[in-house]
């Protein structure tokens, strides 16, 4: 024997070998006969079968239609912004198909079409349209303003403004109301005072704010209707009950503490909407509750009307060479014809499309601002001698061009 390790016997090391390897598979054998048969299939990875796969897919297909629709029409009109429904709809097939019905359309809130100017395309354009097809009037009324002013469709923006007021829709009343009271996309000889008068009061009758205010002045100054001021009077103080009411029933949603507002506070909430780019439009308070010791917040504006502001503010405020927009600062009108809105006989340098806006921006900032100045260019002269005064929420006079 010359080595331990064996390298001598050759082949009874790799006998040994042998014998060893065929052993340990006889008792891995023994094992595994010895085992009960569900400990082995337990260890082997389970996997699903293709059956409980379809089965999981299938369970939102076989929800009944009426069941989704139901779904959908309260998501639309409950949403907070359009993203909250446009996820929905590209979600799936069935999700987009169900969800663009004229059932849910026809439910969507405002805040669902509130698209934003810089979010304007031609896809926006057709959900709207969509909407409005369905019955709408939401979406009547914030389409006819887009293509009336905006995009300057005046005959199909009329059209889909007067199909919502046809619907007791208050909103569309009033602005068709400013429009005939300025003859908007057309002349001067196209103003029509009793058609506007007509239709503020009934926006008024419904209760919309603007439209009452508009109506007390309209009765107070004797324009388009035969003068009573005590009649006009009544209106503007119902006006101003009505806001009262409207920010009382919001408050608790606010977050503003009432005791802030209710008793008369030298230093005014600040505007809901400021607009940095414009900083003399950026008031702070509701204004002619003033006049009863209040100082509420500013009621937050239409989606239609933030659209307009949006849109001209994005293109540097301007509508078109020589045209002016509203200065209050929450309603986003601009002129459809030069010279078409009044002006401040005082300081020149504010424009007005209606009496309602004119008093609320008098008390809003106006006020403070205004300063005596030369009489303004001899262009103008045409359109001063065609208004006349009209009051604001306190009586004081102010003149309009």
């Amino acid at each position: 024997m010359r080595t331990r390790r064996g390298l001598c016997y050759p082949r009874v090391v790799g006998r040994m070998c042998l014998d060893r390897e065929f052993s340990d598979k006889t008792v891995v054998a023994h094992t595994k006969k010895d085992m009960p048969r569900e400990s082995i299939i337990i260890r082997k990875r389970q996997k699903r079968s293709p059956d409980k796969i379809a089965g999981d897919s299938e369970f939102f297909e076989s929800l009944p239609d009426d069941l989704v629709l139901s779904i959908l029409c309260k998501l639309s009109s409950s949403a907070t912004c359009p993203s909250d429904f446009i996820n929905i709809l590209i979600t799936c097939k069935r999700l987009n198909a169900l969800g663009l019905s004229s059932l849910v359309l026809t439910k969507a809130s405002p805040k669902t079409m509130a698209v934003r100017a810089k979010n304007w395309s031609d896809s926006a354009h057709h959900f709207l349209k969509q909407c409005a097809d369905a019955g709408n009037v939401e979406a009547c009324y914030t389409l006819g303003m887009i293509r009336f002013y905006c995009l300057q469709n005046r005959g199909s923006g009329a059209s889909l403004m007067a199909k919502a007021a046809i619907n007791s829709h208050a909103p569309a009343l009033y602005c068709l109301a400013v429009i005939q009271f300025n003859g908007s996309g057309g002349t001067k000889n196209d103003k029509d005072l009793r058609a506007g008068v007509a239709l503020c009061a009934r926006a008024a009758f419904l209760g919309h704010v603007d439209a009452l205010r508009e109506l007390g002045h309209c009765l107070q100054d004797g324009y388009g209707v035969r003068q009573n001021i005590t009649e006009g009077r009544r209106f503007l103080i119902q006006a101003n009950a009505r806001e009262l009411a409207a920010v009382l029933s919001s408050a608790a949603s606010s977050g503003v503490p009432i005791r802030s507002w209710l008793p008369w506070n030298p230093h005014p909430i600040p505007h809901p909407h400021p607009q940095p780019q414009l900083p003399h439009l950026s008031g702070s308070g509701c204004p002619l509750l003033s006049d009863f010791g209040c100082n509420v917040p500013a009621p937050e504006a239409h989606p239609a009307s933030r659209f307009l502001t949006e849109w001209f503010a994005n293109r540097v405020g301007s509508p078109g060479s020589g045209l002016r927009l509203c200065s209050h600062v929450g309603c986003g009108r601009p002129e459809t014809r030069k010279h078409e809105f009044r002006r401040c006989s005082v300081c020149g340098t504010v424009n007005y499309c209606s009496r309602a806006c004119q008093a609320l921006d008098w008390k809003f900032r106006h006020k403070v601002e205004c300063t005596a100045v030369d009489r303004w260019g001899v262009e103008e002269g045409e359109e001063a001698a065609d208004n006349d005064a009209a009051l604001d929420g306190d009586g004081d006079m102010m003149v309009d061009s």
